[in-house]
C-alpha cells in the first residue's frame, strides 16, 4: 500500500462590518479555515505564508509559526478548523498561500491554500 500526504484546504469569508470602518478605509474580513488530511500520514502544520492582495494590487506577505499559535498535528482522517482575519484597505480582495508542513517521517511540504476572494457585500455581483 502507498502511502502519501494529502491535504484539503478550504476558506469560507465574511466581512465583519461591524468591526471596520469604510470612512477611514479599514475594511475587516473574518476567514474560517478546515484543514483536512485525506491523505494516509500524519503530519504537523509547521509555519504559515500568505499573500493578501487588496483591490489596489497592494500586496502584504505575512509568515509566521503555526496558525493562531498553533502547530496542529492532524491525523489521517482527521482535520484541524480555525478562524482569523484581516484587515484591507478597500472593499475587495483575495488571499492565498500555503502551509509548510511537517510529515511524521520528517519529510516537509507545503498544503496549498487556494485563491479566495474578500468583498464587503454589494461590491460584487
Amino acid at each position: 500500500m502507498t502511502v502519501s500526504y494529502q491535504f484539503e484546504v478550504t476558506v469560507l469569508p465574511e466581512y465583519m462590518g461591524e468591526h471596520s470602518a469604510p470612512e477611514a478605509s479599514q475594511y475587516v474580513f473574518a476567514y474560517h479555515i478546515t484543514i483536512r488530511n485525506i491523505g494516509s500520514k500524519s503530519a504537523r502544520l509547521m509555519q504559515r505564508h500568505w499573500l493578501i492582495t487588496d483591490a489596489n494590487a497592494k500586496v502584504e506577505e505575512v509568515q509566521g509559526d503555526g496558525v493562531i499559535g498553533e502547530q496542529p498535528m492532524i491525523k489521517p482522517g482527521a482535520e484541524h478548523a480555525y478562524s482569523s482575519f484581516c484587515v484591507l484597505g478597500t472593499p475587495l480582495g483575495c488571499m492565498q498561500g500555503s502551509y509548510q508542513m511537517l510529515g511524521e517521517d520528517g519529510k516537509r511540504f507545503n498544503a496549498d491554500i487556494p485563491v479566495f476572494t474578500l468583498a464587503k457585500e454589494g461590491v460584487l455581483h
